[in-house]
């Protein structure tokens, strides 16, 4: 087959391009906390869809706010629709962070709270501060992908963001692997020793 290539010529005189098909993403499902131990997301059940109806999950945080400091939203995974949690996993860990006075910046791998084959929940953020101030929270977004698959282990990917007490933009990038070939159908979120207080997460599929 040839491989036909176009410069800016070529492209300017197109006067026609053939149909372009483009993927959606599909809502699913919203929990909201409200001094909720945990959210969870368990395919078959409130209407959650968590299975090879999508190749790729994804989670968006919004204003997770925790009831006491240095309690921060990890993730867990269930290949047993939620009775009972704690999937192996291996993960990277690195955090930004930036006062408000811009005299204070850092750039940290955090081998604190990366794992290596682990049942741990999986860090997703770090940044609360000590106080629990009322506008302290994190936001983020975390890609799930192939989570059905009895072949491959499923990776994922989070982007989370989050301001503290000590005046601080806190920007984590975590991302890694349930080792796993067993299909994942559920997954937790929760913090470490206390309650999520407010925010919400919503569930997408991407098709």
């Amino acid at each position: 087959m040839a491989i036909v290539k176009l410069n800016d010529r070529g492209v300017r005189n197109v006067s026609e391009f053939g149909s372009v098909v483009g993927g959606s993403m599909i809502f699913i499902k919203k929990l909201t906390a409200s001094s909720s131990d945990d959210l969870s997301f368990v395919d078959g059940t409130s209407d959650v869809v968590l299975d090879d109806t999508y190749k790729e999950y994804v989670f968006t945080l919004n204003n997770m706010h925790a009831e006491t400091s240095g309690n921060n939203p990890k993730m867990t995974a269930s290949t047993n629709t939620g009775s009972s949690y704690g999937v192996t996993a291996t993960t990277t860990d690195f955090r930004v962070t930036h006062n408000e006075a811009g005299t204070a910046t850092s750039l940290t791998y955090r081998t604190a709270t990366d794992l290596a084959q682990s049942s741990d929940p999986v860090h997703i953020f770090g940044g609360t501060g000590t106080g629990i101030e009322n506008d302290e929270c994190c936001v983020g977004i975390i890609h799930l992908f192939n989570p059905s698959s009895t072949t491959f282990v499923k990776h994922f990917i989070a982007r989370t963001h989050g301001y503290s007490d000590d005046d601080r933009a806190y920007s984590n990038f975590s991302a890694g692997y349930f080792n796993t070939t067993s299909a994942i159908d559920a997954i937790q979120f929760a913090n470490a020793d206390d309650a999520i207080d407010a925010g919400d997460i919503c569930l997408y599929g991407i098709k």
